[in-house]
């Protein structure tokens, strides 16, 4: 007879979670005060490997597992209950335990264990929101009644969905061999003093149940390789340049000879800019390639369609109250598609089935033809929006806020390359400028959305290229950072290119570091300003590295 197929493990943690959930649903209550309303458990399975290579050799080979558990405890009603915004919480009391600190869950399938860790979390969060909810009633009675404000919470139906298992194959000694053979590269260059071949796989299983009856079982990889590089120029500054590849699975990483053209890209771009001469701050037409133009979308646009930022005494709200306005230039539409895993071929970062919070997640159109018609939604919501579009999202065991996840941006005032950049000295011209600028590559960017301050943005590029207006002879550059506020710049965009570019990454905000990625044609800015990079000033290794003390001297010849 043949033997009973072993039941998932999964499975039996998922039920423990759900017996622990449904007796502290029945039973939890301090006395006279209300019971939560609802409560949801997560757990996140991490397991990892990473490797890491410098100057030829291994500095890191390592893995970890660990599992952390997040409790979502809410008192009062959808309408009106204990959740205050990110960073808000009323923490003025000197009791309590630190149960809360204690988010690990047990690496063993024990379900009793898990009960256990659950069961005390659980304690803590329903007693925090307990005193929240108290005290955010009695703050309630100084503010002026608001007849618009949303529920405080959305009610959505409950899901059932159990992924099957996922591999996360790891051939440790081909990526071992690999980040020798690579980092051994820069040892040929001393002008590059340190450099690094990083190779990490990452295998993430959640399991998530709510009181709304929501079970969820699903499993994400992500394999990273990364080859970066840092050096300085003559005058002290800090350079910095790298190509970092994504796919969902181990196959989907460039092979060996790819990886290797990358690093010997890294060591031209680095030792060009070396030479090149650092430029005054500059104010005027600029093209952004897809790259620096989806970080552009990403830190002026997209962050501040996140609907937590909505709302809060803290937030600028750019954005709030501006549904069915013109927000863009009419050519532009932008939608954020958490359920598209891959663009021509090339996977997406920002790929997911259900958010933190158990909700599926949603492709939402936020701007059409430069109209804003929706915002990125969790379960808060928002004036006129009362369902999550499955957007909340967080990493490890934070609070989940509403993120982006596949930002794309499209247009239909498209033009070729030459086009665009013919366009581009002709606004150079008629400004009476000597020159344009490229902006090829970008590192990041970061923003500012709060009250505090100014409504800004801020991009590094990596890769800029002065654009002469007489001969449109092209010379790379260095020296500056992208500066300016998120309105300006993006009514600014004359045209764009034809083809769209994937930025893959991660964005961290509030809720920690998630992986994202940024669909967008190349644009054409009327005005963008550039400001003056940080200055180092601190001198290079004084002796030449070992590895460049061992080469052989060339002989010349006679």
């Amino acid at each position: 007879m043949a033997a009973a197929p072993a039941q998932d493990p999964r499975l039996l943690l998922l039920d423990a979670m759900a017996s622990e959930l449904t007796r502290s649903q029945q039973q939890l209550k301090l006395q006279t005060h209300e019971a939560p309303y609802f409560l949801s458990y997560q757990l996140k399975d991490y397991d990892q490997q990473v490797i890491a290579a410098r100057y030829g050799a291994i500095f890191l080979d390592d893995g970890y597992r660990e599992r952390r558990l997040y409790v979502d405890s809410r008192v009062g009603s959808y309408d009106f209950d204990s959740s205050v915004a990110e960073g808000l919480e009323f923490s003025f009391s000197t009791k309590g335990t630190s149960y809360t600190s204690r988010k690990e869950g047990p690496l063993d399938d024990s379900p009793l264990a898990l009960r256990t860790a659950l069961w005390l979390i659980t304690d803590e969060k329903y007693k925090s929101a307990l005193f929240q909810y108290l005290k955010k009633k009695g703050e309630d009675v100084y503010s002026v009644e608001d007849p618009k404000r949303p529920p405080s919470f959305t009610k959505e139906k409950s899901t059932t969905f159990v992924q099957p298992p996922v591999t996360n194959p790891f051939n440790r000694e081909r990526w071992l061999k690999l980040a020798r053979d690579i980092s051994a590269q820069f040892n040929a260059h001393p002008e590059l003093f340190d450099s690094e071949v990083r190779i990490t796989a990452d295998k993430v299983t959640r399991l998530f149940v709510s009181t709304e009856g929501t079970q969820l079982v699903t499993e994400e990889t992500l394999y990273g390789l990364h080859v970066s590089a840092v050096t300085r120029a003559p005058d002290g500054q800090l350079l910095d340049d790298s190509r970092d590849f994504y796919a969902p699975t181990e196959a989907g990483l460039p092979d060996d000879t790819r990886v290797r053209e990358s690093a010997a890209k890294v060591i031209e771009e680095l030792l060009a800019l070396r030479q090149a001469p650092a430029i005054d701050p500059y104010t005027g037409p600029a093209i952004l390639a897809p790259e620096a133009s989806g970080v552009l979308f990403h830190e002026a646009v997209g962050h501040r369609l996140e609907g937590d930022r909505q709302d809060g005494d803290n937030e600028g709200k750019t954005f709030k109250g501006q549904v069915g306005r013109q927000v863009l230039p009419s050519f532009l539409t932008i939608v954020d598609d958490p359920t598209q895993r891959a663009l021509a071929g090339e996977p997406l970062n920002g790929y997911y089935l259900f958010d933190e919070e158990g909700v599926k997640g949603q492709r939402v159109a936020l701007v059409e033809k430069g109209v804003l018609r929706n915002y990125l939604l969790g379960r808060r919501p928002v004036e006129g929006f009362l369902q999550s579009n499955g957007h909340g999202r967080s990493q490890g065991n934070l609070k989940p806020v509403a993120r982006m996840a596949n930002l794309i941006v499209e247009s239909t005032k498209q033009v070729s390359d030459a086009k665009l950049k013919q366009m581009l000295i002709d606004e150079a011209k008629r400004q009476g400028k000597p020159y344009g600028l490229i902006i090829r590559d970008i590192t990041g960017g970061n923003t500012n959305t709060s009250n505090y301050g100014y409504q800004a943005f801020k991009g590094v590029p990596r890769m800029v290229y002065r654009v002469d207006v007489k001969t449109g002879q092209e010379s790379l550059v260095r020296g500056v950072e992208i500066v300016g506020t998120p309105l300006s710049a993006v009514n600014r965009i004359l045209a764009t290119g034809q083809k769209q570019g994937i930025f893959n990454g991660f964005c961290g905000a509030e809720s920690g570091n998630v992986p994202v990625s940024t669909v967008a044609p190349a644009a054409l800015l009327q005005e963008i300003e550039l400001q003056r990079a940080v200055e180092g000033k601190d001198r290079p290794p004084i002796l030449s590295s070992p590895a460049a003390a061992q080469a052989p001297a060339v002989q010349e010849k006679p």
